[in-house]
């Protein structure tokens, strides 16, 4: 929506998340590892070093967004809400990189197949700027 690229792989590839172009890409993947763990002491490395990198206000929102989705996939998976049929063909492309259908949790969601997976892929840069269309000015623009 920026209009900027990104390689959607930096999110769980930490060689990825090095050449994504996203500041501190190295030290939000870390993070966002160790937040999901159950190794204490990885935690606050992370947790560190990610203050270190880009202060006490992004610890705080980067935390708030990791238990966001937290409790959105938990809240999800728990009461076995499907993608809808639009979400999911929007999304089969980025799923299919983060190789997402993979997880434990995707047997409550419904076969996709793979003309989902190509229309998903036609329809993601029409979908993108149409997204980019209603956001409207931004501030300073």
């Amino acid at each position: 929506m920026s209009g900027q690229e990104f390689d959607v792989r930096a999110v769980t590839d930490a060689k990825a998340a090095q050449e994504s172009g996203v500041a501190h890409a190295e030290e939000l993947l870390a993070f966002a590892d160790a937040a999901i763990g159950d190794d204490v002491l990885a935690t606050a490395g992370a947790r560190q070093a990610l203050l270190e990198a880009m202060g006490p206000e992004a610890v705080v929102d980067t935390a708030a967004v990791a238990a966001n989705f937290q409790r959105m996939v938990r809240i999800a998976d728990g009461s076995g809400i499907p993608l809808d049929t639009p979400l999911e063909l929007i999304s089969a492309g980025v799923r299919e990189d983060l190789e997402l259908d993979e997880l434990a949790s995707e047997h409550v969601r419904p076969g996709g197949g793979a003309w989902k997976r190509v229309v998903g892929r036609v329809l993601s840069p029409v979908l993108r700027r149409a997204l980019q269309l209603t956001r409207g000015p931004r501030a300073g623009a």
